[in-house]
């Protein structure tokens, strides 16, 4: 299947928790869904693609995907799974939906599952890999290895899926060396696509008790926007495409004291993707001390990514330069990724 990432109409389905085994020390994901305590049913899901049906863009979407989000999938009772899979079928017999992905643990992967899955339509499944550090796994009482990632890749790469790996710097034990390294192992397991998601302290959970006291401290947002520029790089160097940078925000996320500590930022994204950027230009601009200003030119798309959050990037280009820029010019017969400059 290709690495390439389509635009698709995404009907989000959230099942926070079921399925789980247990719970994972950093876990809260009905503050993180904004879901609580409900059950999804089939009424439910056929609600929300009629829901999504009336919506003006629908139709004009060539691909319309329902993802569960949150959850085990494949560890809920196989009679509710198939009934959730049943709930969509005759949508996609009808080629209203036409794809299924959902999201599951590495170790809840097996031939018979698989099976089910095949026959419902489901073409894309995520793996919480999150590490592939026993140790960090252990701590993080996640209950898999990385052993299990690696046959879960094998059993879903075997039948066709497209398989995705959500990673989360920042977990007990880890350290940018050992993030690293998880995801040069990932780079080998070839994943179609990845996530970040960056370790948060939500209340109500076991990382919050360690936290308050003062055996877990999370990364700062300096050092998660570089280990995450630098895994980006190395992913997309490879032809993984990194989908989702940070947790994406909502009203319970966001409510007072639901986020107690942790690298929180609404455009982690994007400042990542300027940092990542910044670092491409560096060699078409001047050293440092050689200019005392300086007017830019870039492709205008660049140009926000130069300019960064808050003009961040530009107080960061002055930096490395020592110079002051004066301004930044659109000139799109500069190649994207490169920059030019006048200088004073």
């Amino acid at each position: 299947m290709s690495k390439g990432v389509k635009k698709k109409f995404i009907i989000p389905i959230f099942i926070p928790h079921q399925g789980c085994p247990h719970r994972c020390v950093f876990c809260q994901q009905r503050t993180i869904t904004n879901v609580w305590e409900h059950l999804c049913t089939p009424d439910d899901i056929k609600a929300a693609i009629e829901s999504a049906m009336g919506s003006k863009s629908f139709f004009s979407h060539a691909h319309k995907e329902i993802a569960f989000y949150g959850g085990t999938f494949t560890s809920i009772p196989a009679s509710a799974m198939v009934g959730m899979l049943s709930a969509v079928r005759p949508f996609m017999q009808e080629d209203i939906i036409s794809a299924i992905r959902l999201s599951t643990r590495p170790d809840s992967i097996d031939e018979a599952k698989l099976d089910i899955l095949e026959f419902y339509g489901v073409t894309t499944v995520e793996l919480g890999v999150q590490s592939m550090d026993d140790e960090v796994l252990a701590l993080s009482n996640r209950g898999h290895t990385a052993g299990d990632t690696v046959n879960a890749f094998r059993l879903l790469k075997k039948r066709g899926f497209t398989v995705g790996a959500q990673l989360m710097p920042g977990l007990p034990g880890d350290s940018k060396k050992v993030f690293m390294d998880t995801i040069k192992k990932v780079i080998d397991l070839n994943p179609h696509m990845a996530r970040l998601y960056p370790t948060l302290v939500l209340k109500g959970t076991k990382l919050a008790q360690w936290h308050q006291e003062g055996r877990y401290t999370p990364m700062g947002l300096e050092d998660t926007v570089s280990v995450c520029k630098e895994a980006c790089m190395q992913l997309e160097a490879s032809g993984i495409p990194v989908i989702r940078i940070g947790l994406m925000a909502s009203s319970s996320l966001l409510a007072k004291g639901e986020i107690l500590a942790g690298p929180w930022h609404p455009c982690l994204g994007f400042l990542v993707r300027s940092a990542m950027h910044i670092d491409r230009v560096r060699p078409y601009l001047p050293a440092l001390g050689e200019a005392k200003t300086m007017t830019l030119h870039a492709h205008q798309r660049d140009i926000p990514l130069l300019k960064g959050y808050r003009n961040g990037g530009l107080r960061h280009l002055e930096s490395l330069t020592g110079a002051t820029i004066t301004n930044i010019l659109p000139d799109n017969s500069i190649a994207p990724g490169k920059v030019a400059f006048d200088t004073l």
